[in-house]
């Protein structure tokens, strides 16, 4: 079980001594404050599961204290300690927040118990907000292409290491699924995966965002906030479009990398953290760099581990596997039977460059899922929701001018290929497009398809 981190706020050292001594013997990591502004120090330095936190402390009570760490987006649990306890204190403490209150002289027994149930409650939590945001596995990363059976065991290889890693490809390719494997494969899966779109960013919140603020940084801040990066600590950090950050920026997170700490905007104490951080980007940075637009001691310490997402079209046997993924996914939500793709729809859909790569596929077949009202979608309506705008882009189609011209040189194509795939054996082509030896000797003749000579 994962040791917990307890800090005691208690301006009496022989109380807090004797805490710490029942903790550690139960195998607890302890430290302690002796004032209210002190523990809020600590806090804001370190993080911690549970705070043991007495009432009366001077200048700042425990129930001040308490005030302060509601404003906290990740605050630990905190159990109330006081010889003068009242029902009225306790009920403040609790609507505060506070997971207990316990009377003083202390209790040992009682005292680890609520401890470990506070420890309990405080990662269960936790556990709760990494299965809201969904974090997928190496499951999640389909298709039978070489493409993708290489990317899925780099993820099995980087995600049993620490190591930072710098995630390229096209928009739409699913870089944030590979950072999110990496995550959920290594030893940081049960901690928090945090995602931050450099390029959603606004440059002047960026830094706040990453690094938190303050109150009374900058107009706005009316209260302290915890940074994304301590929001990731003993987690992961997924820098997404990383390409896209400011200078300042990128000058700040270099510095977290290096010495493992940072500093709020508008304050000045150094905040430990402990983060992996996983980057992803669609430009190509070492261009960037050249341009001085991105930092050249950034990139080589975000670009430990180099992967590649490929491009839907660099991976086209993974395209029938996607489609009938997604179409499943999305009839079994939309409560409708499930939709069967043909093969000339399959071909329809092998053929299709997909610029927008898998988003956009996704994004085609919940329109197929929604509007298909039959068991199998026909060629027709599959091409209308593959590209309505295909012509748009350009005045001539690249599969002629009607739609029959179309979907008889798509499937030439494709057929084509899964036959060259296949070492012209016609029995084992068959099998990997799912269709009767037969049927497919037929498509041959009619589309003239011959074996190249050696």
């Amino acid at each position: 079980m994962e040791q917990l981190r307890i800090l005691i706020v208690d301006d009496e050292a022989p109380v807090r001594e004797g805490m710490r001594m029942v903790m550690e013997y139960a195998g607890m990591t302890v430290d302690e404050a002796s004032s209210g502004e002190q523990g809020l120090e600590r806090i804001n330095k370190s993080h911690f599961d549970v705070v043991l936190l007495d009432l009366r402390l001077p200048r700042m009570d425990g129930l001040e204290m308490m005030e302060r760490l509601s404003a906290e987006d990740n605050r630990p649990e905190v159990i109330m300690v006081s010889a003068h306890a009242d029902l009225s204190t306790a009920v403040q403490a609790t609507r505060l927040g506070a997971f207990d209150f316990l009377e003083k002289p202390l209790d040992q027994d009682r005292l680890l118990v609520t401890v470990r149930n506070a420890g309990r409650q405080r990662r269960l939590a936790r556990e709760a907000r990494l299965l809201r945001t969904g974090q997928p596995g190496l499951n999640s990363i389909l298709g039978v292409s070489p493409a993708t059976v290489s990317l899925r065991a780099t993820i099995v290889l980087v995600a049993s290491t620490d190591s930072r890693a710098l995630i390229t490809g096209e928009s739409g390719t699913g870089k944030e699924l590979v950072a999110r494997a990496i995550h959920a494969g290594g030893t940081r899966r049960d901690e928090p995966f945090v995602e931050v779109n450099c390029a959603a960013l606004p440059a002047e919140l960026i830094e706040s965002e990453l690094f938190g603020h303050e109150k009374g940084a900058f107009t706005g801040a009316t209260a302290r906030r915890q940074g994304k990066f301590e929001l990731a600590h003993k987690g992961t950090l997924f820098l997404d479009e990383v390409g896209d950050m400011s200078m300042t920026a990128q000058a700040k997170v270099l510095r977290v990398l290096e010495e493992g700490t940072l500093s709020r905007v508008g304050g000045n104490a150094a905040i430990s953290v402990d983060v992996r951080v996983i980057a992803a980007t669609n430009k190509p940075l070492g261009d960037e760099v050249a341009q001085g637009r991105f930092r050249e001691d950034l990139y080589y310490r975000l670009n430990v581990v180099p992967i590649r997402v490929p491009p839907l079209r660099e991976r086209r046997e993974d395209i029938p596997v996607l489609a009938a993924h997604f179409l499943e996914a999305f009839s079994m939500k939309m409560g409708k039977p499930p939709i069967r793709l043909g093969d000339t729809a399959r071909g329809l859909l092998m053929a299709h460059p997909w610029p927008g790569n898998v988003r956009e596929l996704k994004n085609v077949m919940e329109r197929v899922a929604l509007f298909c009202t039959q068991a199998e979608i026909s060629p027709q309506q599959l091409s209308r929701h593959i590209d309505q705008g295909l012509s748009a882009s350009s005045d001539a189609l690249p599969y002629g001018e009607t739609f029959e011209q179309f979907v008889q040189s798509a499937e030439r194509d494709y057929l084509a290929r899964r036959l060259e795939q296949a070492g012209w054996n016609v029995t084992k082509a068959a099998q990997d497009i799912g269709m009767q030896r037969s049927n497919l000797y037929k498509k041959i003749e009619r589309h003239g398809l011959r074996r190249p000579r050696a």
